[in-house]
């Protein structure tokens, strides 16, 4: 299967555009995750473990789809859902100790438990037994939400966030769920500056 017949989720599903300075209702489908939960800041030893563990398993079951179904897609981008238990610690405070999250890649619908678990027993050659048992798969559905795209470093999200909540409200509309970031750029390889984000809230 040639590169220019891989599925791109990022590209086939409407959910994943998404605008800078625009706030927009979106209706996103139930969608299956590989998952691993955090604790603590985003730059903190739990979520950087979080994320070197959800990788490697991501794509063993690309590959293990392209070998094994015959069908090859690009690995979407890293994901991650964010809360504290004191929402204060998050929305307010800003006190990065405290919160938690769940580090996410989405699978598409084809792959299903036994390309999964064939992904798990090849990324068992990378990861350490304790770490592939934090990865969990699990159907996030988050319906109606407001999304955009933030442009620039994750330390200047606040005001974009509090004008997606302040939208929400002025649809009428209450928060529900997790805030959501779709991480479009690498950190790792790209000023912050120009770092591309997308920014969801689900509403109710």
């Amino acid at each position: 299967m040639g590169a220019a017949e891989k599925v791109d989720l990022k590209k086939d599903l409407p959910s994943y555009a998404a605008r800078a300075g625009r706030i927009d209702l979106v209706d996103v489908p139930a969608l299956r995750y590989l998952m691993v939960d955090a604790e603590g800041a985003p730059e903190g030893a739990s979520f950087i473990s979080a994320v070197e563990t959800l990788y490697p398993v991501a794509y063993a079951t690309k590959f293990a789809s392209k070998v094994t179904a015959g069908r090859d897609y690009v690995v979407p981008p890293l994901e991650a859902l964010w809360w504290a238990d004191d929402m204060d610690a998050f929305t307010v405070r800003r006190d990065r100790s405290q919160w938690r999250s769940t580090v996410m890649i989405v699978v598409p619908e084809w792959v299903d438990d036994t390309l999964i678990e064939a992904g798990m027993d090849k990324a068992a050659r990378k990861v350490d037994a304790p770490s592939l048992g934090r990865v969990r798969v699990e159907t996030l559905v988050e319906g109606r939400c407001a999304q955009t795209l933030h442009l620039g470093p994750f330390a200047d999200e606040g005001p974009v966030i509090e004008a997606m909540h302040a939208a929400i409200a002025d649809a009428g509309l209450s928060l529900g769920g997790r805030h959501h970031e779709i991480y479009l750029s690498d950190p790792r390889r790209s000023a912050p500056e120009r770092l591309r984000t997308i920014l969801r809230q689900p509403a109710v």
